[in-house]
């Protein structure tokens, strides 16, 4: 097991969180105190930046969705970047790829909000 990180930090695009470790039933309150904090505006990209996780269960997958109802709700774009092969198939199976826009890494997903903005 793991222990969460979460490290914030501010871009003009709007909040990247960039997430390291288990996801999980017991991790999944520090993510959604971690949002729950964030300083935000309508129009904005919240990306989570998912390249270190190393595991995340059903705990983890409702805590991406709360957060992402959260940024809808704020009026802000969000997007998922560097998701793991393991994270990225449950997605899959699930429907959430459909559902959260996916960029293979944070560059990738900044250079693409900075051309549409």
């Amino acid at each position: 097991m793991s222990p969460l990180t979460i490290t914030t930090r501010v871009t003009l695009s709007g909040p990247v969180l960039e997430i390291t470790g288990d996801l999980d039933h017991a991790t999944a309150p520090a993510l959604r105190k971690a949002v729950d904090h964030l300083h935000w505006a309508g129009g904005q990209l919240l990306l989570l930046d998912l390249g270190g996780l190393q595991f995340c269960d059903s705990s983890g997958i409702s805590t991406l969705l709360a957060t992402r109802n959260l940024a809808i709700e704020a009026g802000c774009d969000i997007a998922l970047a560097a998701v793991p092969a393991n994270t990225t198939r449950i997605l899959r199976i699930v429907g959430l790829d459909r559902v959260f826009t996916i960029h293979p890494d944070t560059s990738a997903a900044m250079a693409l909000r900075s051309a549409t903005s």
